[in-house]
C-alpha cells in the first residue's frame, strides 16, 4: 500500500516536496517512481528510481525536480523546485517490482499539485 502526501498550491516559482509511505511491504527491492496526470490526459512518467539508485527524469523537469528514498523509512520523496503552471496535475508514486514472472505493482492515491502564475 502506498500513501501520497505533500500537495497543495503554490505559485509559479515555488517548491513543495511530495512523500510517498510505503506499507505492508518492504520497498526496498522495488524500482519506485512519480507519475502524474492531467485532466483527459495519460499519466506520465515524472521520475523514477531504481532499487539500487539509478535515477531518470522526464526532460521537462530535470534541473528542478529531485527523486529520492530512504529505504529505512519505506519513504518515496519528489522535490519539486521552481514550479511552473504546467506542473499541476495530480501525482502518483508507483511501486514495480518483477521477479520472472512474479510481477508486483502498487499505486498511491494521488496527491493534487496546483502552481498558479
Amino acid at each position: 500500500q502506498l500513501q501520497a502526501s505533500g500537495g497543495g498550491s503554490v505559485q509559479a516559482g515555488g517548491s513543495l516536496k511530495l512523500s510517498c509511505a510505503a506499507s505492508g511491504a518492504t520497498f526496498s527491492n522495488y524500482k519506485m517512481g512519480w507519475y502524474r496526470q492531467t485532466s483527459g490526459q495519460q499519466r506520465e512518467l515524472v521520475a523514477e528510481i531504481s532499487a539500487i539508485g539509478r535515477i531518470a527524469y522526464t526532460d521537462s523537469v530535470k534541473g528542478r525536480f529531485t527523486i529520492s528514498r530512504d529505504n529505512a523509512k519505506n519513504t518515496l520523496y519528489l522535490q519539486m523546485n521552481n514550479l511552473k503552471p504546467e506542473d499541476t496535475a495530480t501525482y502518483y508514486c508507483n511501486a514495480f517490482s518483477q521477479f520472472g514472472t512474479d510481477v508486483r505493482e502498487y499505486w498511491g492515491q494521488g496527491t493534487l499539485v496546483t502552481v498558479s502564475s
